[in-house]
């Protein structure tokens, strides 16, 4: 699987362990940045993220910064782009399955490492359930204007 990942500073360092789970697993990994743990912004990282899932460049992406939180929610400014935040390995699962989520949202500040990967790796083993899932995730698109 095409998978893009992208951190800000207070991500980099979970998002570079993501980075090596999702390789060793023999996905193609495009790296978005950040490369350093310098002082950063995160939307501009969320973009490039947001952006390579909803062009199809990627299949999935995963985004980190300290919460998790202000990459989720650019990343959900973008048409076709699914961004959930999962503290958890259940909430990995219910995005995925409920809400076919295609962009995992991390806090490298709040979820351990060996928690966080064990909720990457319940994220991309998870199917989307589809049937009244499907009808939803129409709903949400044509209620913010964005139906395909």
């Amino acid at each position: 699987m095409r998978i893009a990942i992208g951190s800000d500073h207070g991500g980099f360092n979970l998002k570079t362990a993501v980075g090596e789970r999702l390789a060793a697993l023999g996905h193609q990994v495009e790296d978005m940045g950040v490369f350093s743990t310098d002082s950063s912004d995160y939307p501009f990282q969320a973009a490039a993220v947001a952006q390579a899932v909803a062009q199809g460049r990627a299949e999935r992406g995963v985004l980190v910064c300290g919460s998790g939180i202000g990459m989720c929610m650019t990343a959900n400014r973008f048409p076709g782009v699914r961004a959930a935040l999962a503290p958890t390995i259940e909430h990995a699962r219910l995005g995925r399955a409920h809400n076919n989520a295609n962009v995992l949202c991390l806090g490298e500040r709040l979820t351990p490492a060996d928690q966080a990967l064990a909720i990457l790796d319940v994220f991309l083993a998870t199917d989307f359930d589809g049937g009244r899932h499907q009808r939803r995730i129409e709903e949400i698109d044509q209620v913010a204007g964005t139906e395909r």
